[in-house]
């Protein structure tokens, strides 16, 4: 994918990830240590149940954070899937004659379309997620 193109998704999930990291994440971490802090003051609890009590409380911040790995998995996944479209269309193009200036051109086009489609999801993909984080059993 051309940097340009690259650089303009980065920005917009990096400010994406940033968002959902201040409003959600953070909460959800201050709430595991605070909880995780609660069970180390239970001296009449063995050490398994410590332990036992330790993992409840990270658990909500786990599922949150596979979740947001699983749906940045797919983001890139589908924008990969674009790009080698891209690529396909631009072999073919080579294929049939074409000259260099005319499949670069092409790429550029096309890559720019996928990117353009994909930064468009964004919007509704953080909408999901902060749905499904607030979801999250605490």
């Amino acid at each position: 994918m051309a940097e340009a193109h690259q650089t303009r998704v980065q920005k917009v999930v990096e400010e994406m990830v940033q968002s959902l990291e201040k409003d959600h994440i953070r909460k959800m971490q201050g709430r595991m240590f605070r909880c995780s802090a609660d069970c180390c003051d239970r001296p009449s609890d063995s050490m398994t149940q410590v332990h036992q009590c330790i993992e409840r409380c990270h658990t909500p911040l786990a599922q949150a954070q596979g979740l947001v790995t699983s749906e940045l998995e797919k983001f890139q996944d589908r924008l990969t899937r674009c790009t080698i479209h891209c690529n396909d269309k631009a072999k073919d193009l080579f294929d049939s004659g074409s000259k260099e200036p005319a499949i670069r051109s092409l790429m550029d086009r096309c890559v720019g379309s996928c990117v353009d489609d994909h930064i468009n999801l964004v919007p509704s993909m953080t909408r999901r997620l902060k749905e499904n984080l607030d979801s999250i059993q605490q």
